[in-house]
């Protein structure tokens, strides 16, 4: 086994100690349960750190590190191992993986310093650490869908780790059961595979199927099936309508959890997914259009439902289901590389804003109402700093990191001929533009509605809590000029062209030449100018007052504004109600069809069964009281049946 081959392995079993270590000792560790968890996490990110700077920089080769660390299932012609591999793909995951989740093993230290199971909380994270690191380098179908489930195992413990809270045992809960939905799909999508291509290691598959594709050996139907039972579990673990529903809720969990597995790494899972089978997706044009629908449906429905959200982690969170959406778009018009460079800069950015949310949480003694708050950014300051750079990301705004990546799925999309996806997108900027600052007015910039209690023990969070702040806020800021300008030829394309170039070419498409003084200066000027507006439109209506500058409206223009459109703030307040719609079909409805079929079952089918049992059972016991025992008896029935036998052939004889 190589050197390169012990760091991959190292990756994946530093995290899996970690657990291992904190469950044993945890309890007795007292003050200090991290004391394995964080530091092991630390090394995982400094060897992945090593991992991905080899890939990045070739020495890999050209196909990058693939190996077997042992054959795990071999049954006839149908053999599995735990295979790993190591790309420039991989690579990108790896640096959002391990550099927010060492960010927030740090960030809990004083987050979670006063909770009693904080011992179990490090456990959980390390586990899901393990989990996330296992799915990223599966090499094989069956691995990734073994990590696929650890991951939701991990999600389940850590959204409901205030079990004792019923509101966040239900939340875990119901994402266990909607990401059980999506994940029958790709199971399907596997089986499917198996039965196609005779293997389920990626690198046979994905030279396989497109071959048999082209060849005519797999009828259209099926090419489109095949990629959509595998976008249903990228639609579920990545909260995609119509399965969109846990992720809000998911937030009943503690702060870093959102930051950590509902905001940077495990929704990117589907995302990431979608992105490395592109060799199946580009196959069939009608899935391709559907992953397109899907995704900027998502990013506008769940846009709308931002903006009237008053719990500051449920506005970022329908922000996550936002931009997952915009990602989505991007994977299905083609554009693999906007679609995974959105996925490294919204992991620092909404990292960022997660963890900021956690740090105003932490300042107000646990309020997460927005119109509990106001007037902060004096009082944290570095809270606020950060917060101000991660929103001025996710808006669009240049020169951050998510001007670069929204820009360039927006511009591929136009460019690919997908104007609908564009339009679309368009409308989404501005929207993600004034819900943002919406959140900064009502936050840290208007008018002071913390309780009078609590507003004189408002302070900064610890520096273990602003250190990740400010080191996320770095990336965020200047991850687009570092390696996403020009768009189609720096840095982060080509890294990424190895792996999407099959299917670039198969769908025809040629990055041309970057024109800021033409079509793309002119896109970029749209989507700068939308979010621009909608920045501002926030910035008068929800009360920026800044020293000697007040920038807020006349009292009561909100008010107005929202009783002129009540009917559709109700609806976005009311999530448009998909989960009383939910309720009703599957709880209320599915109740009385559950009811109904346990009584046919009940009482037709077991009773069919219990009557027929029942008449056996009672003739047998008549029957027994002629089984005497007497020859006497036996003897005369008998003669008496000779008799009657007789009896019958003389009647037919007279006939």
């Amino acid at each position: 086994m190589t050197a390169n081959e012990i760091l991959v392995l190292l990756l994946i079993a530093l995290p899996l100690l970690g657990c291992v270590l904190t469950l044993a000792a945890g309890p007795r560790l007292n003050a200090r349960p991290w004391l394995f968890a964080v530091p092991l996490v630390v090394v995982t990110w400094a060897i992945a750190m090593v991992v991905v700077f080899q890939a990045l920089t070739g020495a890999f080769g050209p196909e990058g590190l693939e190996f077997t660390f042992y054959r795990w299932i071999p049954a006839g012609t149908f053999e599995v191992g735990v295979n790993f591999a190591v790309d420039n793909l991989t690579a990108v995951l790896l640096i959002v993986v391990t550099t927010v989740g060492m960010l927030v093993h740090v960030y809990s230290i004083g987050y979670m310093a006063h909770d009693p199971g904080r011992w179990r909380f490090f456990a959980f994270l390390n586990f899901f650490m393990f989990s996330m690191l296992l799915l990223v380098l599966a090499a094989n179908f069956v691995l990734l869908f073994v990590a696929w489930e650890l991951v939701g195992l991990s999600s389940y413990g850590l959204i409901g780790f205030w079990y004792r809270k019923r509101s966040a045992a239900l939340a875990a809960k119901k994402a266990f059961l909607v990401n059980r939905i999506g994940d029958l799909g790709f199971a399907l999508g596997i089986f499917a595979i198996w039965t196609i291509v005779g293997s389920l290691n990626f690198s046979d598959v994905f030279t396989i199927f497109p071959e048999k594709a082209a060849g005519g050996e797999i009828p259209a139907w099926v090419l489109t099936a095949v990629a959509l039972c595998i976008f249903a579990g990228a639609v579920g673990k990545s909260a995609q309508f119509p399965l969109h529903v846990w992720l809000p809720d998911a937030m009943e969990g503690p702060t870093p959890v959102s930051a950590l597995i509902h905001a940077a790494t495990m929704v990117n899972a589907g995302v990431y997914m979608v992105a490395r089978t592109n060799p199946i997706f580009v196959q069939s044009s009608t899935a391709m259009v559907v992953v397109a629908g899907i995704g900027i449906f998502t990013a506008i429905l769940a846009a709308t439902i931002a903006l009237t959200q008053r719990d500051i982690k449920r506005v970022l969170a329908y922000s996550t289901l936002s931009q997952l959406g915009y990602m989505f778009a991007a994977l299905g018009v083609g554009a693999y590389v906007a679609a995974i460079f959105h996925l490294l800069a919204h992991g620092f950015f909404k990292g960022l804003l997660f963890l900021d949310s956690g740090s105003v949480i932490h300042a107000v003694h646990g309020e997460q109402d927005m119109n509990r708050m106001g007037s902060l950014w004096r009082k944290i300051p570095i809270t606020h700093a950060t917060m101000l750079v991660g929103a001025l990301a996710i808006a669009g705004i240049p020169p951050l990191s998510g001007f670069f990546s929204k820009d360039a799925i927006l511009g591929e999309s136009f460019k690919f001929g997908f104007y609908w996806v564009w339009a679309v997108g368009v409308l989404v900027a501005a929207l993600t533009a004034f819900y943002m600052f919406r959140l900064m007015g009502k936050t840290f910039y208007g008018p002071s509605h913390v309780d009078p209690q609590v507003a004189d023990k408002v302070h900064e969070s610890p520096r273990s809590m602003t250190i990740p702040l400010i080191l996320l806020a770095i990336p965020s800021a200047l991850l687009g000029f570092a390696v996403g300008w020009p768009p189609e030829h720096g840095l982060f394309a080509t890294w990424l062209e190895p792996v999407f170039e099959q299917a670039q070419a198969a769908l025809g498409h040629e990055p041309a030449p970057f024109e800021f003084f033409g079509v793309d200066g002119a896109l970029i000027l749209v989507s700068v100018t939308v979010a621009a507006v909608g920045m501002v439109v926030a910035m008068r209506l929800f009360g920026f007052r800044l020293p000697g500058h007040d920038v807020s409206p006349e009292p009561g223009v909100v008010e107005r504004w929202t009783r002129r459109l009540h009917p559709l703030y109700v609806a976005s307040a009311a999530k448009w109600w998909f989960d009383d719609i939910n309720h009703a079909v599957f709880y209320r409805f599915g109740g009385v069809v559950a009811r109904a079929a346990w009584w046919f079952d009940t009482n037709i089918v077991d009773g069919t069964v219990n009557d027929i049992g029942e008449l056996v059972r009672s003739s047998g016991r008549g029957l027994s009281h002629i089984q005497t025992g007497r020859v006497q008896n036996y003897a005369l029935g008998i003669a008496l049946g000779l008799l009657a036998m007789a009896a019958a052939f003389l009647v037919m004889a007279v006939r």
